[in-house]
């Protein structure tokens, strides 16, 4: 999540939006004496027609004590009892990869559940549930898709719920853990919670991933999904630092906290090691990219946003701002611009093309919608400005928003009774319209072009998965020319803060609202609460179900799944 540029944005869209609420318009092993423990569960992910990943950590005595290596035995059966055992064999957790262990599972039968578990002598590790994907024949695909998990910001109930719901394979858009100290990001009710993250500092050195991801695999639902369903997973910035890019992130000062090339070998190796992944490079261990084919009905391709290509995010004051804006969007608009980079849009356009499935959908971080503001409006709420956190300037903020909605609305119900002035307000040329968060697909547009661009050509049904921003969206892509091409669903946050904490001022739903008449091509918010996404995949649709929850900071909440969309085929 890009916590500067945003939350400045948002703070200021709640302080000039209050006005809204008065009146506004709108066993012992490897010669130890110690148990083996399995102290953090079973996993399976990255499945295939044939075969899954398999992945468990297994030491002799607790996280921190040393321990030699443990040689393990695994077994897939078709029975809970394992008395069909289909596939075996063995696998080491060492310390070299945190006592971390993972095995490619193969020679299993496309479309059909399994039971696996790991063994040391006697003792055994819980027994995990886990599915190949389908190759022929299938009528449906439901996934249930995450994002943004931080453990002190509250509990992982939507993990649990998304395994009572009937998800078939889980996907997880990044920002699994969070790299922050304990008095950091989202933390204030982490005592009361009894999540403070371990370590108290910030995550740097190998021994702090591991000890971060060890904290939040440790977390009963998270343990619950990751037996239950196999797991397609990406990274976002917080497992590095927030707001990473190619060559750096906001959260990471050069010399202080080492180089930046060192954070990111230790925090993929780390990554690497605790998630139930297949690694398509082992030789570059930024290459995640890859690809899952659920038989003739949905192809999804996971995409890299972060470390592969990305340039550096553009300030959203340095379009605004009279000395900087020439250049800076000289820079924004760049057709050579990257995000995915040529050698992944390569291989995406060679993948896209060669589906034959009905639904092309992308699995990626960040939003891919356009969610513009007019620039008289972001202006009006310019944090860089003083004066805009005035009463004054909070008023005038209110008005710019209110004042282009007004414009809006006439130009729709009597455009021949627009002043002069609204026409202007209207006039893209005089008041263009730019993403408030770009940080997001908003930051870079041609490489957005590329993207729709590449399967409006191939003629593809396109959908595309989104977290990152811890809210619930869906938006229709479009390419500049106004062409439809596809649906975005983004997921809102499993315990992230969202929206609401800034926008605290004003009613949740006179927030969307204002999102719902400022962006054309938004088709659903919903700004307050936490959860996941369900999406079922038939022939005929895609729909996109979000499980919203009234509350991830108490024990007991309740779910709704009103909000859903549907793309027909």
């Amino acid at each position: 999540m890009a916590l500067n540029n945003r939350r400045h944005f948002i703070i200021q869209l709640a302080s000039a939006s209050a006005a809204i609420a008065a009146g506004g318009t709108l066993s012992a092993c490897g010669g130890g004496n110690a148990e083996v423990r399995f102290d953090y569960g079973v996993a399976s992910g990255d499945p295939l027609n044939d075969r899954v990943i398999l992945w468990t950590h297994a030491k002799e005595g607790d996280f921190h004590a040393p321990s030699p290596s443990v040689s393990l035995q695994w077994e897939v059966a078709t029975d809970a009892s394992f008395a069909t055992i289909v596939s075996s064999g063995s696998v080491t957790a060492t310390s070299a990869t945190g006592y971390t262990a993972k095995v490619d599972a193969t020679g299993l039968i496309a479309g059909r559940s399994y039971f696996y578990r790991f063994k040391v002598g006697n003792t055994v590790s819980p027994v995990g549930q886990t599915k190949t994907l389908p190759a022929n024949t299938v009528t449906e695909v439901k996934l249930a898709v995450f994002s943004c998990a931080n453990y002190p910001a509250g509990y992982f109930h939507a993990y649990s719920e998304a395994v009572k719901a009937g998800a078939q394979y889980a996907v997880h858009l990044g920002d699994y853990i969070y790299e922050y100290p304990a008095t950091g990001y989202a933390s204030k009710d982490a005592v009361k919670l009894g999540r403070v993250v371990r370590p108290a500092n910030e995550c740097l050195t190998l021994n702090d991933y591991r000890e971060r991801y060890a904290q939040y695999r440790s977390d009963p639902d998270l343990k619950q999904l990751h037996s239950s369903l196999p797991m397609i997973a990406v990274w976002d910035d917080h497992e590095i630092a927030n707001d990473t890019y190619q060559g750096g992130a906001e959260n990471h000062t050069v010399g202080a906290e080492g180089s930046f090339a060192d954070r990111v070998a230790t925090a993929l190796k780390v990554y690497h090691e605790w998630m139930p992944i297949r690694t398509p490079d082992m030789s570059d261990l930024r290459k995640i990219y890859r690809s899952f084919d659920f038989g003739p009905l949905v192809s999804l391709h996971m995409l890299e946003t972060r470390l592969l290509a990305r340039e550096k995010a553009i300030e959203v004051s340095d379009l605004l701002t009279a000395g900087t804006a020439t250049a800076t969007a000289a820079t924004l608009t760049s057709p050579t611009r990257q995000l995915l980079g040529a050698e992944q849009l390569s291989w995406l356009s060679k993948r896209m093309g060669e589906s034959g499935a009905t639904w092309q959908v992308l699995g990626q971080q960040v939003l891919m919608g356009r969610m513009e503001f007019p620039a008289s409006v972001l202006k009006s709420l310019d944090p860089t400005d003083p004066n805009n956190a005035t009463p004054a300037g909070q008023a005038a903020g209110f008005k710019a928003i209110n004042d282009y909605l007004t414009a809006k609305g006439m130009a729709a119900q009597a455009p021949a009774s627009l002043t002069q002035d609204q026409k202007n307000l209207l006039d893209t040329a005089q008041n263009p319209k730019l993403g408030y968060n770009l940080d997001a697909w908003d930051g870079y547009p041609a490489a957005r072009e590329t993207v729709l661009g590449t399967a409006a050509a191939l003629g593809k049904r396109l959908v595309v998965l989104a977290g990152d921003t811890h809210n619930a969206w869906c938006s229709e892509l479009r390419l500049l020319n106004g062409t439809k091409v596809g649906q975005e669903f983004a997921t809102p946050g499993v315990s992230s803060p969202g929206l609401e904490e800034y926008l605290s001022t004003i009613p949740t739903a006179q927030a969307e609202q204002i999102f719902r008449g400022v962006v054309d091509t938004l088709k659903y918010a919903d700004l307050s609460r936490r959860g996941f996404l369900m999406m079922r995949f038939t022939a005929t649709a895609a729909t996109g179900t979000w499980h919203l929850l009234d509350s991830v900071k108490n024990k007991t909440y309740t779910v709704n799944t009103s909000g859903t969309y549907t793309l027909n085929a």
